[in-house]
């Protein structure tokens, strides 16, 4: 499985329910962005490459990529997780008895961790390998088989941003909606 890390340039603040739910939220993969892997390799995940796996896979969220840390999943109702033209925004509903995962909270709340990640499977067909120069090289991901997100402490794609408010992904949607009526009405003359 690959895993790739994203630094939310955002600020990463957690949201606590009226009803005393504490909630982590935010982008999880954003789309249509590059990041570099490594020297002169960059990575782009396209629009909707993550539409199959979120529909059929029980994604799970963890911290920082371990198996045994689970605070979150998608079947137990515990991760929320919707695609839109932006990437895949999610919801990780806190335990309040497990005490790990409030500690996890805390640390997000405070500040201290401030990035996400996400496990991953590719194949071959459906990447596309772009040669931007001699010696510089793209990827783009046209599906993959998302398995986990997860919050972590040093995160890599510089783009992907979250947050624990939903009001951040509610403007998002009315933007995106706004957007698409202007464009039709300019369409329409």
């Amino acid at each position: 499985m690959e895993m790739r890390t994203a630094n939310f340039k955002s600020e990463f603040r957690t949201r606590e329910e009226e009803t005393g739910e504490k909630i982590i939220a935010g982008y999880f993969i954003v789309y249509n962005q590059q990041t570099e892997l490594w020297h002169n390799f960059f990575e782009e995940i396209a629009s909707g490459a993550c539409t199959k796996s979120l529909n059929l896979n029980d994604v799970r969220a963890l911290y920082n990529h371990d198996s045994n840390f689970v605070l979150g999943r998608k079947s137990a109702g515990t991760l929320m997780l919707k695609e839109d033209s932006y990437g895949v925004y999610g919801e990780i509903k806190i335990n309040p008895n497990d005490s790990e995962a409030v500690n996890i909270y805390e640390r997000v709340k405070r500040g201290d961790i401030d990035g996400c990640s996400f496990g991953f499977y590719s194949e071959y067909e459906h990447e596309e390998y772009i040669k931007l120069t001699d010696d510089i090289s793209k990827c783009i991901i046209k599906e993959a088989d998302v398995r986990e997100v997860s919050v972590c402490p040093f995160p890599a794609y510089p783009q992907t941003q979250i947050s624990a408010r939903k009001q951040d992904f509610e403007r998002r949607q009315d933007f995106e909606k706004r957007k698409n009526e202007l464009k039709e009405r300019l369409r329409n003359g």
